[in-house]
């Protein structure tokens, strides 16, 4: 079933914080905030789209996203003059709910209770770390122990729950992150971002950086570090749906990101990473020209950003790799072949038999 989210940003409304990192205004690419028309309108442009492109309406969910700041934070009668708005279109089935981001410290029965009332399907909270000394250091205002009564609280309501986790904040390591994730997943939401920490004009975070008070993850220990986190949310089945902000005018080396690990496919480098990491483990103890069998859709995380998989396997091992696409592979399974043998030995990687010969 594809999804579609409709997004309504709502930059800063709502948060009296400012932590380190945020400038939601150049994050989101949204200066003024959003009018109960202006959804109307937004909500009418990416529906034409939508409709336009698909036949069966059956085969895809559409659903309105408020993000870009602390939704609930928003004094409750602005907050439902907003919702209204998406109400005809879920009444009339062209709209199938309404999600929304927002703090874990601005969770109430009142507020659940009204978002429940507008068909609000999905809550994502953004929790960034469970550790107290990150979150102090970053000024979020809100503490582990609220984080843990808000998704508790939201569970009561049925509501889908999302958690979204930073990396390289102040004050954090890589083990601090994997503690956040173990916290995580003991927590079991249904879906999880991850978002590696960037320095953004005019935030605090930024003028820690010029004095050299804050250190930002290099892109090699993001990439690394996500791609732990990731396999750790994938074995405890809960989904990853974001891996690294979305590029926007702002969100991009030549505008508003000043330091840190930013690239315009964060998550594709991720994946790479893990694909990688499979195919190392199988290439051990050949030798020779390698061929490498992966799903044709899967064959850029293969091969890595600018063929930097090819590279790192070809100088590790002192051998020659080729990528080639089977569609009888699913997603994450990887046959390293030597090339003497694959003529032979690849009818048993596909049909199910020389299960040796493929990983996943």
């Amino acid at each position: 079933m594809r999804k579609y989210n409709i997004p309504i940003f709502v930059p800063h409304k709502g948060c009296p914080f400012d932590c380190v990192f945020c400038n939601q205004n150049r994050i989101t690419g949204h200066i003024k905030s959003v009018t109960p028309d202006e959804v109307t309108d937004i909500i009418e442009r990416y529906l034409a789209t939508i409709e336009a492109a698909s036949t069966n309406r059956n085969e895809y969910i559409i659903e309105v996203a408020f993000f870009g700041g602390s939704f609930t934070g928003i004094q409750i009668e602005e907050q439902s003059a907003l919702m209204e708005r998406v109400e005809p279109y879920i009444k009339s089935g062209r709209i199938d709910g309404i999600r929304l981001s927002t703090r874990p410290d601005y969770i109430s029965r009142e507020i659940l209770d009204n978002l429940k009332r507008y068909n609000v399907t999905a809550i994502e909270l953004g929790v960034q770390s469970l550790v107290p000394e990150v979150l102090e250091a970053s000024n979020r205002g809100h503490t582990p122990e609220q984080v843990k009564a808000a998704v508790s609280l939201i569970r009561k309501y049925d509501f889908s729950l999302g958690l979204q986790m930073m990396t390289g904040l102040p004050g954090d390591t890589p083990e601090r992150s994997e503690y956040t994730a173990e916290q995580i997943i003991a927590m079991k939401p249904d879906c999880v971002r991850i978002y590696p920490t960037l320095t953004i004009k005019d935030t605090a975070l930024e003028t820690l950086y010029k004095r050299g008070e804050y250190v930002p993850e290099t892109l090699d220990e993001a990439v690394e570090l996500s791609k732990n986190l990731l396999l750790m949310f994938e074995a405890a089945g809960i989904a990853v749906i974001r891996i690294g902000l979305q590029p926007t005018d702002e969100i991009n080396e030549d505008a508003s990101v000043v330091a840190g690990p930013f690239h315009a496919s964060f998550g594709e480098l991720v994946e790479s990473a893990v694909y990688y990491d499979i195919a190392r483990t199988q290439i051990m103890g050949m030798t020779g020209d390698i061929e490498i069998y992966v799903n044709p859709r899967e064959i850029s995380k293969m091969t890595g950003n600018r063929r930097s998989n090819i590279i790192k396997l070809q100088k590790e091992f002192n051998i020659t790799v080729k990528i080639k696409g089977d569609s009888n592979l699913e997603k994450r399974e990887v046959n390293c072949i030597p090339a003497r043998n694959a003529i032979a030995m690849l009818p048993k990687a596909t049909n199910g038999v020389g299960g040796e010969m493929r990983c996943f």
